[in-house]
C-alpha cells in the first residue's frame, strides 16, 4: 500500500490500494483477520461496529448473538446477552436497522430523533392522553415491556398496534423513552433521563457534529468505503455524507476495480493487514456482508437472504449463512436444528477445497448451540456432498 499523504477536501485520491488490500483492510476492520480482542470481548466487539442488527429470526441464534460469536468463537450466550445488556452499556435504536448501539453513541443520534420530533404526519393516531399514560406510567414504576405497559396489540393484525405500544414506539423514536434491553425478545423501556447516562443525554450535538461522527464511526468500523457504504451503515443519505466526509478524517482513496470514489481509516493504512483468518459462519446480518452490493463488490460473492422468499423460489435456503475461510467467502449453508443435531438442511461451495473449512464450521457452530453431532442433509454437487459427509464424520469421531 502507498504511503498515507495528506488529505484534501475533495476526493483527490493520492493512495492506490489493490482490490487484496481492501479486502484484507475490511476484514480486519471488521474483527475478522488478526487475533481478537478477548480482553474487550463482547462489549469490545459492539463498540468496535458500533451497530450490532437484531432480527426476529433464531436458526442456530439469533443474529447478535452470532455476530460476536463469528469474531470471538464460542463465547457463551447468557455472558453475549449481559455484556450488551447490563450496567447501561448499550441501547436499541434505528441505525442500519433495529441496532444494539454502544450507549456511548447516544448523543450521535440525536439528528435522527430531531427528525422524528419534527415529523408532522405519523402512520398511525394517538391521543395525546394515551401518550401521557405511557410516560407517567414508566415514570412510576420504571423499566416496562409494552405488554406490562397495557397490552401491545388491538387484536388484530400484526400492525394492529394498541395506542399504548403506538406511544412507547413513538417516544422512542423521539428520544424520550430508550430501549434498554430485550427480554424474551420483548423491548424493554425506560425514560431516556434515567437510563442514559447524564453525560451522554446532555451532549447536544448539532446536526452536522452527529452526521460527521457517525460517518467518521462507519468508516474505521469497514476500513474502506464507498460513499454508498458510507451512508448505508447507519441508513444515512449520500447527500448527508456528501456534507461531512472531507471533515470525517477519513482519506480519499483509489480501489483496484470499484469504479467508485472511496475513503479509508488512517489507521488501517498504517500497517498492512496481517494475522490469522477466522473460519467460521455468517448471519446474513452481519455488518461485514449486510449490505449485497459492498458484499459483491468485495468478495465477488452474491448473497441474499430467503427467508421471506416463498419456498418454491428459495435457492439457497430459509438462513443461509455464508462461510467465511482464509479471508474470502466460499459457499454457504442453510442450518437448523434436530435435538441434539445440527442439520446442513442445503450446502454450497466453491469446489471441493472449502470442504474442511465447511465441516469445521459447522462442528464448532454446532457446540457452541449444544448440539452433539452435524448431519448434512443436501448438497447439489454430489463429489464435494462425498467429500463434505467424510470430512464431518471425521472430525465427529
Amino acid at each position: 500500500m502507498t504511503a498515507v499523504t495528506q488529505r484534501t477536501p475533495h476526493h483527490s485520491p493520492e493512495i492506490s490500494l489493490s482490490h487484496d488490500d481492501a479486502r484484507r483492510i475490511a476484514l480486519r476492520a471488521q474483527g475478522l483477520l488478526g487475533a481478537p480482542d478477548r480482553r474487550a470481548g463482547v462489549r469490545g466487539v459492539l463498540r468496535h461496529l458500533g451497530a450490532v442488527q437484531l432480527d426476529t429470526i433464531s436458526v442456530l441464534a439469533r443474529s447478535h448473538e452470532l455476530v460476536p460469536y463469528a469474531r470471538l468463537g464460542a463465547t457463551g450466550r447468557s455472558t453475549v446477552e449481559a455484556a450488551y445488556w447490563t450496567d447501561t452499556h448499550s441501547f436499541e435504536y434505528w441505525s442500519h436497522a433495529a441496532c444494539i448501539l454502544p450507549i456511548e453513541e447516544w448523543p450521535l443520534f440525536a439528528f435522527r430523533r430531531r427528525a422524528y420530533r419534527a415529523r408532522r404526519k405519523w402512520h398511525h393516531d394517538l391521543p395525546q392522553a394515551a401518550y401521557d399514560a405511557v410516560l407517567a406510567q414508566l415514570t412510576a414504576e420504571g423499566p416496562l415491556t409494552a405488554t406490562e405497559l397495557g397490552g401491545a396489540k388491538n387484536g388484530g393484525p400484526w400492525w394492529d398496534w394498541s395506542d399504548a405500544k403506538i406511544a412507547v414506539e413513538r417516544a422512542l423514536m423521539i428520544g424520550e423513552v430508550v430501549c434498554t434491553e430485550r427480554r424474551g425478545w420483548k423491548r424493554v423501556y425506560d425514560l431516556a433521563e434515567r437510563a442514559v447516562p447524564e453525560r451522554l443525554l446532555k451532549d447536544d450535538l448539532d446536526d452536522t457534529e452527529c452526521l460527521r461522527r457517525l460517518v467518521a464511526q462507519a468508516g474505521v468500523a469497514m476500513g474502506v468505503a464507498t460513499r454508498a457504504d458510507l451512508a448505508d451503515y447507519h441508513r444515512l443519505r449520500t447527500e448527508q455524507v456528501d456534507a461531512v466526509v472531507a471533515d470525517s478524517g477519513l482519506v480519499p482513496v483509489e480501489v483496484e476495480g470499484w469504479g467508485k470514489p472511496a475513503w479509508a481509516d488512517p489507521a488501517a493504512l498504517a500497517e498492512s493487514p496481517r494475522g490469522r483468518h477466522r473460519t467460521t459462519l455468517l448471519s446474513p446480518f452481519d455488518s461485514l456482508i449486510w449490505d449485497r452490493p459492498r458484499t459483491e463488490r468485495i468478495f465477488d460473492f452474491t448473497h441474499r437472504l430467503e427467508a421471506y422468499v416463498p419456498r418454491p423460489k428459495r435457492i439457497h435456503g430459509y438462513f443461509a449463512m455464508p462461510l467465511l475461510s482464509g479471508g474470502r467467502l466460499v459457499g454457504r449453508v442453510d442450518p437448523a436444528r434436530e435435538g441434539s443435531t445440527l442439520v446442513a438442511r442445503q450446502v454450497s461451495l466453491e469446489g471441493v477445497k472449502a470442504v474442511p473449512a465447511m465441516a469445521r464450521a459447522l462442528h464448532e457452530a454446532a457446540s457452541w448451540v449444544g448440539c452433539d453431532s452435524v448431519r448434512l442433509e443436501r448438497c447439489d454437487d454430489p463429489a464435494t456432498a462425498a467429500a463434505l459427509r467424510t470430512e464431518i464424520t471425521r472430525i465427529g469421531d
